[in-house]
Protein backbone atom coordinates (compact mmCIF):
# COMPACT_ATOMS: atom_id res chain seq x y z
CA UNK A 1 0.00 0.00 0.00
CA UNK A 2 1.30 3.40 -0.72
CA UNK A 3 2.64 6.02 1.38
CA UNK A 4 1.92 9.84 1.44
CA UNK A 5 3.18 12.77 2.77
CA UNK A 6 0.84 15.12 3.45
CA UNK A 7 2.08 19.16 4.04
CA UNK A 8 -0.08 21.66 5.22
CA UNK A 9 0.20 25.85 5.60
CA UNK A 10 3.63 27.04 3.96
CA UNK A 11 5.04 29.17 7.09
CA UNK A 12 5.79 25.69 9.08
CA UNK A 13 6.58 22.58 9.04
CA UNK A 14 3.59 19.89 9.32
CA UNK A 15 3.39 16.44 8.17
CA UNK A 16 1.36 13.37 8.77
CA UNK A 17 2.10 10.05 7.19
CA UNK A 18 -0.74 7.56 6.56
CA UNK A 19 -2.33 4.91 4.45
CA UNK A 20 -4.48 6.03 0.92
CA UNK A 21 -7.33 3.52 1.27
CA UNK A 22 -9.34 4.98 -1.63
CA UNK A 23 -7.94 6.30 -4.83
CA UNK A 24 -11.04 9.51 -4.75
CA UNK A 25 -9.58 10.29 -1.74
CA UNK A 26 -6.35 11.90 -2.64
CA UNK A 27 -7.59 13.81 -5.67
CA UNK A 28 -10.66 15.06 -3.62
CA UNK A 29 -8.27 16.49 -0.58
CA UNK A 30 -7.30 20.32 -1.26
CA UNK A 31 -3.85 19.50 1.07
CA UNK A 32 -0.54 18.96 -1.30
CA UNK A 33 0.56 15.68 -1.59
CA UNK A 34 3.79 14.66 -2.16
CA UNK A 35 4.39 10.57 -2.70
CA UNK A 36 7.20 9.19 -1.18
CA UNK A 37 8.27 5.54 -2.04
CA UNK A 38 11.73 4.07 -1.03
CA UNK A 39 13.28 0.87 -1.42
CA UNK A 40 14.68 -1.62 0.62
CA UNK A 41 13.48 -4.81 2.31
CA UNK A 42 11.20 -6.37 4.79
CA UNK A 43 12.78 -4.45 7.43
CA UNK A 44 12.49 -1.30 5.96
CA UNK A 45 8.82 -1.71 5.53
CA UNK A 46 8.65 -2.81 8.88
CA UNK A 47 10.33 0.08 10.38
CA UNK A 48 7.78 2.58 8.38
CA UNK A 49 4.67 0.57 9.28
CA UNK A 50 6.56 0.97 13.13
CA UNK A 51 7.00 4.91 11.93
CA UNK A 52 3.16 5.43 11.30
CA UNK A 53 1.86 3.46 14.41
CA UNK A 54 4.20 5.88 16.55
CA UNK A 55 3.22 8.93 15.54
CA UNK A 56 6.47 9.97 13.63
CA UNK A 57 6.83 10.21 9.81
CA UNK A 58 9.39 8.48 8.25
CA UNK A 59 10.40 11.57 6.52
CA UNK A 60 9.44 14.93 6.39
CA UNK A 61 8.95 17.35 3.42
CA UNK A 62 11.15 19.92 2.58
CA UNK A 63 10.13 23.42 1.69
CA UNK A 64 11.90 22.87 -1.98
CA UNK A 65 8.67 20.25 -2.79
CA UNK A 66 11.28 17.19 -1.81
CA UNK A 67 11.32 14.49 1.14
CA UNK A 68 13.99 13.87 3.68
CA UNK A 69 13.94 10.29 5.77
CA UNK A 70 13.90 11.57 9.50
CA UNK A 71 17.12 8.89 10.39
CA UNK A 72 20.37 9.33 8.18
CA UNK A 73 23.80 8.23 8.82
CA UNK A 74 26.41 10.53 9.38
CA UNK A 75 29.79 9.71 8.12
CA UNK A 76 31.98 12.24 10.02
CA UNK A 77 35.02 10.05 11.15
CA UNK A 78 34.22 7.13 9.84
CA UNK A 79 37.12 5.23 8.98
CA UNK A 80 37.71 4.78 5.36
CA UNK A 81 38.56 1.03 5.38
CA UNK A 82 35.32 0.43 7.12
CA UNK A 83 33.05 2.72 5.38
CA UNK A 84 31.91 0.28 2.00
CA UNK A 85 30.49 -2.66 4.94
CA UNK A 86 28.94 0.20 6.94
CA UNK A 87 27.05 1.61 4.26
CA UNK A 88 25.97 -1.30 2.86
CA UNK A 89 24.47 -2.90 6.31
CA UNK A 90 22.95 0.22 6.58
CA UNK A 91 21.01 -0.15 3.66
CA UNK A 92 19.80 -3.33 4.22
CA UNK A 93 18.85 -2.36 7.67
CA UNK A 94 16.93 0.72 6.36
CA UNK A 95 18.59 3.68 6.24
CA UNK A 96 18.17 5.82 3.14
CA UNK A 97 19.47 9.10 4.54
CA UNK A 98 23.14 9.42 4.11
CA UNK A 99 25.08 12.86 5.26
CA UNK A 100 28.77 13.70 3.99
CA UNK A 101 31.16 16.63 3.60
CA UNK A 102 33.96 17.50 1.93
CA UNK A 103 36.02 18.00 5.02
CA UNK A 104 35.10 14.47 6.22
CA UNK A 105 37.98 13.60 3.72
CA UNK A 106 35.87 10.29 2.60
CA UNK A 107 33.46 11.17 -0.12
CA UNK A 108 35.56 9.17 -2.85
CA UNK A 109 34.84 6.07 -0.34
CA UNK A 110 31.26 6.67 0.15
CA UNK A 111 30.94 7.11 -3.47
CA UNK A 112 32.47 4.02 -4.37
CA UNK A 113 30.34 2.08 -1.74
CA UNK A 114 27.17 3.65 -2.85
CA UNK A 115 28.01 2.78 -6.67
CA UNK A 116 28.05 -0.77 -5.87
CA UNK A 117 25.07 -1.02 -4.24
CA UNK A 118 23.44 0.26 -7.43
CA UNK A 119 25.28 -2.22 -9.33
CA UNK A 120 24.39 -5.12 -7.11
CA UNK A 121 20.82 -3.73 -7.10
CA UNK A 122 21.06 -3.14 -3.50
CA UNK A 123 19.09 -0.21 -3.50
CA UNK A 124 18.60 2.54 -6.49
CA UNK A 125 19.77 5.75 -6.46
CA UNK A 126 16.61 7.57 -6.57
CA UNK A 127 15.63 5.96 -3.00
CA UNK A 128 18.34 7.19 -1.57
CA UNK A 129 18.79 10.60 0.22
CA UNK A 130 22.54 12.38 0.18
CA UNK A 131 23.64 15.44 1.73
CA UNK A 132 27.22 16.90 1.46
CA UNK A 133 28.35 20.08 2.55
CA UNK A 134 30.56 23.17 0.71
CA UNK A 135 33.77 23.87 3.62
CA UNK A 136 34.70 27.00 4.02
CA UNK A 137 37.77 27.87 1.93
CA UNK A 138 35.37 26.89 -1.52
CA UNK A 139 32.78 29.85 -0.78
CA UNK A 140 34.49 31.81 -3.59
CA UNK A 141 34.08 28.65 -5.74
CA UNK A 142 30.67 26.86 -4.58
CA UNK A 143 30.73 25.15 -8.58
CA UNK A 144 33.60 23.83 -8.84
CA UNK A 145 33.21 22.81 -4.98
CA UNK A 146 29.57 21.14 -5.68
CA UNK A 147 30.95 19.07 -8.93
CA UNK A 148 34.21 17.87 -7.28
CA UNK A 149 31.86 16.54 -4.59
CA UNK A 150 29.64 15.01 -7.26
CA UNK A 151 32.34 13.43 -9.04
CA UNK A 152 33.98 11.75 -5.66
CA UNK A 153 30.31 10.59 -4.88
CA UNK A 154 29.46 9.05 -8.11
CA UNK A 155 26.53 11.00 -8.23
CA UNK A 156 24.72 13.24 -11.06
CA UNK A 157 23.06 14.99 -8.31
CA UNK A 158 23.00 16.10 -5.21
CA UNK A 159 19.59 16.03 -2.97
CA UNK A 160 20.98 18.62 -0.35
CA UNK A 161 24.29 20.49 -0.45
CA UNK A 162 24.45 22.81 2.71
CA UNK A 163 27.08 25.51 3.38
CA UNK A 164 28.75 23.67 6.29
CA UNK A 165 29.83 26.75 8.97
CA UNK A 166 28.53 30.41 8.17
CA UNK A 167 32.39 31.63 7.24
CA UNK A 168 34.72 32.37 4.35
CA UNK A 169 38.12 31.15 4.34
CA UNK A 170 41.19 32.08 2.34
CA UNK A 171 41.09 29.71 -0.82
CA UNK A 172 43.16 26.51 -0.49
CA UNK A 173 41.83 24.49 -3.52
CA UNK A 174 39.03 22.94 -4.36
CA UNK A 175 38.84 19.38 -2.50
CA UNK A 176 41.10 20.44 0.04
CA UNK A 177 39.74 20.94 3.39
CA UNK A 178 42.56 21.73 6.14
CA UNK A 179 41.81 24.54 8.34
CA UNK A 180 43.71 28.08 6.56
CA UNK A 181 45.45 29.28 9.38
CA UNK A 182 47.32 32.58 9.27
CA UNK A 183 50.57 32.99 10.56
CA UNK A 184 49.17 33.67 14.13
CA UNK A 185 47.27 30.11 14.10
CA UNK A 186 44.14 32.16 14.00
CA UNK A 187 41.39 31.09 10.93
CA UNK A 188 42.43 33.60 8.27
CA UNK A 189 39.05 34.50 6.93
CA UNK A 190 38.21 36.15 3.52
CA UNK A 191 36.24 39.46 4.47
CA UNK A 192 35.74 39.80 0.66
CA UNK A 193 32.97 37.37 0.26
CA UNK A 194 29.53 37.73 2.00
CA UNK A 195 27.34 34.88 3.23
CA UNK A 196 24.87 36.44 0.52
CA UNK A 197 27.17 35.76 -2.61
CA UNK A 198 27.94 32.56 -1.17
CA UNK A 199 23.73 31.53 -1.41
CA UNK A 200 23.19 32.83 -4.52
CA UNK A 201 26.07 30.42 -5.84
CA UNK A 202 24.17 27.71 -4.30
CA UNK A 203 20.97 28.80 -5.74
CA UNK A 204 22.88 28.65 -9.28
CA UNK A 205 23.41 24.97 -8.68
CA UNK A 206 19.42 24.48 -8.31
CA UNK A 207 19.22 25.93 -11.35
CA UNK A 208 22.00 23.86 -12.97
CA UNK A 209 20.41 20.79 -11.86
CA UNK A 210 23.44 19.61 -9.81
CA UNK A 211 21.55 20.23 -6.38
CA UNK A 212 17.82 19.45 -5.51
CA UNK A 213 17.90 21.10 -2.34
CA UNK A 214 20.03 23.71 -0.65
CA UNK A 215 20.57 24.77 3.20
CA UNK A 216 22.51 25.86 5.75
CA UNK A 217 24.09 24.53 8.56
CA UNK A 218 25.78 25.94 12.21
CA UNK A 219 23.66 29.27 11.62
CA UNK A 220 22.05 31.20 14.22
CA UNK A 221 18.73 32.56 14.45
CA UNK A 222 19.97 36.14 12.91
CA UNK A 223 21.85 34.67 10.09
CA UNK A 224 19.35 32.57 9.36
CA UNK A 225 17.36 35.48 9.50
CA UNK A 226 19.57 37.23 7.38
CA UNK A 227 19.58 34.40 4.88
CA UNK A 228 15.63 34.38 4.32
CA UNK A 229 15.59 38.28 3.43
CA UNK A 230 18.15 37.83 0.74
CA UNK A 231 17.75 34.19 -0.73
CA UNK A 232 15.51 33.89 -3.65
CA UNK A 233 15.28 30.26 -2.82
CA UNK A 234 14.83 29.91 0.60
CA UNK A 235 17.43 27.19 3.00
CA UNK A 236 15.41 24.01 3.16
CA UNK A 237 17.30 22.57 6.27
CA UNK A 238 19.70 24.40 8.93
CA UNK A 239 21.90 21.66 9.83
CA UNK A 240 22.88 22.44 13.95
CA UNK A 241 23.62 20.70 16.77
CA UNK A 242 21.58 19.99 19.04
CA UNK A 243 20.92 17.38 21.81
CA UNK A 244 19.37 17.02 25.33
CA UNK A 245 22.19 18.86 27.19
CA UNK A 246 22.15 21.52 24.06
CA UNK A 247 18.20 21.82 22.86
CA UNK A 248 18.02 25.04 21.22
CA UNK A 249 14.58 25.11 21.37
CA UNK A 250 14.52 28.95 20.15
CA UNK A 251 16.35 28.43 17.45
CA UNK A 252 14.31 24.98 16.71
CA UNK A 253 11.54 26.87 16.82
CA UNK A 254 12.38 29.97 14.77
CA UNK A 255 13.26 27.73 11.75
CA UNK A 256 10.16 25.41 12.26
CA UNK A 257 8.18 28.65 12.16
CA UNK A 258 9.95 29.76 8.65
CA UNK A 259 9.66 26.30 6.84
CA UNK A 260 13.36 25.56 7.48
CA UNK A 261 13.43 21.99 8.84
CA UNK A 262 16.31 21.20 11.24
CA UNK A 263 18.98 18.63 11.22
CA UNK A 264 20.12 17.52 14.20
CA UNK A 265 23.67 16.91 13.78
CA UNK A 266 25.60 15.32 17.22
CA UNK A 267 22.24 13.99 17.86
CA UNK A 268 23.76 12.36 20.77
CA UNK A 269 25.87 14.64 22.57
CA UNK A 270 28.75 13.70 20.36
CA UNK A 271 29.39 10.71 22.85
CA UNK A 272 32.56 8.87 22.93
CA UNK A 273 34.01 11.31 19.49
CA UNK A 274 33.52 14.39 21.12
CA UNK A 275 34.72 13.53 24.21
CA UNK A 276 37.84 12.57 22.75
CA UNK A 277 38.01 15.66 20.11
CA UNK A 278 36.97 17.89 22.71
CA UNK A 279 36.58 17.06 26.25
CA UNK A 280 32.97 17.50 26.19
CA UNK A 281 30.21 15.45 28.23
CA UNK A 282 27.81 13.45 26.77
CA UNK A 283 23.94 13.42 27.74
CA UNK A 284 24.23 9.70 27.46
CA UNK A 285 25.11 9.61 31.20
CA UNK A 286 22.65 11.56 32.40
CA UNK A 287 20.79 9.87 35.21
CA UNK A 288 17.44 11.03 33.88
CA UNK A 289 18.13 9.46 30.70
CA UNK A 290 20.45 6.84 31.54
CA UNK A 291 18.48 5.66 34.41
CA UNK A 292 15.20 7.04 34.99
CA UNK A 293 13.89 7.24 31.33
CA UNK A 294 16.01 4.23 29.47
CA UNK A 295 15.05 1.62 31.66
CA UNK A 296 11.53 2.78 31.77
CA UNK A 297 10.95 2.48 27.93
CA UNK A 298 13.51 -0.46 27.45
CA UNK A 299 15.81 1.17 25.03
CA UNK A 300 19.14 2.20 25.08
CA UNK A 301 20.04 5.97 26.48
CA UNK A 302 20.74 6.43 22.74
CA UNK A 303 17.27 5.29 21.09
CA UNK A 304 15.35 7.53 23.57
CA UNK A 305 17.98 10.73 22.85
CA UNK A 306 17.10 10.31 19.16
CA UNK A 307 13.45 9.57 19.70
CA UNK A 308 13.25 12.70 21.67
CA UNK A 309 14.69 14.19 18.54
CA UNK A 310 12.55 13.13 16.39
CA UNK A 311 9.73 13.94 18.34
CA UNK A 312 11.08 17.42 18.43
CA UNK A 313 10.47 17.59 14.39
CA UNK A 314 14.20 17.81 13.44
CA UNK A 315 15.88 14.98 11.42
CA UNK A 316 18.33 13.17 13.76
CA UNK A 317 21.48 11.80 11.56
CA UNK A 318 23.67 9.72 14.37
CA UNK A 319 27.14 8.57 13.20
CA UNK A 320 28.48 5.05 14.23
CA UNK A 321 31.60 2.70 13.43
CA UNK A 322 30.23 -0.05 14.62
CA UNK A 323 27.83 -2.06 12.85
CA UNK A 324 25.94 -3.24 15.82
CA UNK A 325 25.29 0.19 16.79
CA UNK A 326 23.58 0.70 12.78
CA UNK A 327 20.28 -1.26 13.90
CA UNK A 328 20.10 0.47 17.83
CA UNK A 329 19.85 3.92 15.80
CA UNK A 330 17.75 2.94 13.55
CA UNK A 331 14.98 0.44 15.80
CA UNK A 332 13.55 4.37 17.03
CA UNK A 333 10.49 3.86 15.72
CA UNK A 334 8.26 1.46 17.46
CA UNK A 335 7.74 3.38 20.83
CA UNK A 336 6.74 6.73 22.16
CA UNK A 337 8.32 9.16 24.62
CA UNK A 338 5.29 10.39 26.48
CA UNK A 339 4.41 14.48 27.14
CA UNK A 340 5.14 14.46 30.92
CA UNK A 341 9.14 12.69 30.20
CA UNK A 342 9.36 15.10 26.76
CA UNK A 343 9.11 17.63 30.03
CA UNK A 344 11.73 15.87 32.11
CA UNK A 345 13.91 15.73 29.39
CA UNK A 346 13.70 19.73 28.57
CA UNK A 347 14.60 20.34 31.95
CA UNK A 348 18.30 18.44 32.03
CA UNK A 349 18.67 21.38 29.06
CA UNK A 350 22.57 22.70 29.69
CA UNK A 351 23.31 25.03 26.89
CA UNK A 352 26.34 23.15 26.25
CA UNK A 353 28.17 22.71 22.79
CA UNK A 354 30.00 19.59 22.56
CA UNK A 355 31.25 20.53 19.36
CA UNK A 356 34.21 23.12 19.67
CA UNK A 357 36.01 23.76 16.19
CA UNK A 358 37.41 26.65 17.75
CA UNK A 359 40.14 23.72 18.95
CA UNK A 360 41.59 23.91 15.33
CA UNK A 361 40.83 27.55 14.13
CA UNK A 362 42.14 29.51 17.18
CA UNK A 363 39.29 31.67 17.13
CA UNK A 364 35.41 30.80 18.17
CA UNK A 365 32.85 31.77 15.64
CA UNK A 366 30.23 30.82 18.18
CA UNK A 367 31.04 32.99 21.16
Amino acid sequence: MPIYLETRGTSSISLVVHHIRRRTHSSSSSSSRLRFQRGGGAEQRRGMAAAQGSGVPAALALSSGHTMPSVGLGVWRMDSPAIRDLIHSALRIGYRHFDCAADYQNEAEVGDALAEAFQTGLVKREDLFITTKLWNSDHGHVVEACKDSLKKLRLDYLDLYLIHFPVATRHTGVGTTASALGDDGVLDIDTTISLETTWHAMEDLVSMGLVRSIGISNYDIFLTRDCLAYAKIKPAVNQIETHPYFQRDCLVKFCQKHGILVTAHTPLGGSTANTEWFGSVSCLDDPVIKVSLAEKYGKTPAQLVLRWGLQRNTVVIPKTSKEERLQENFAVFDFAISDEDMEKMRSIDRKYRTNQPAKFWGIDLFA
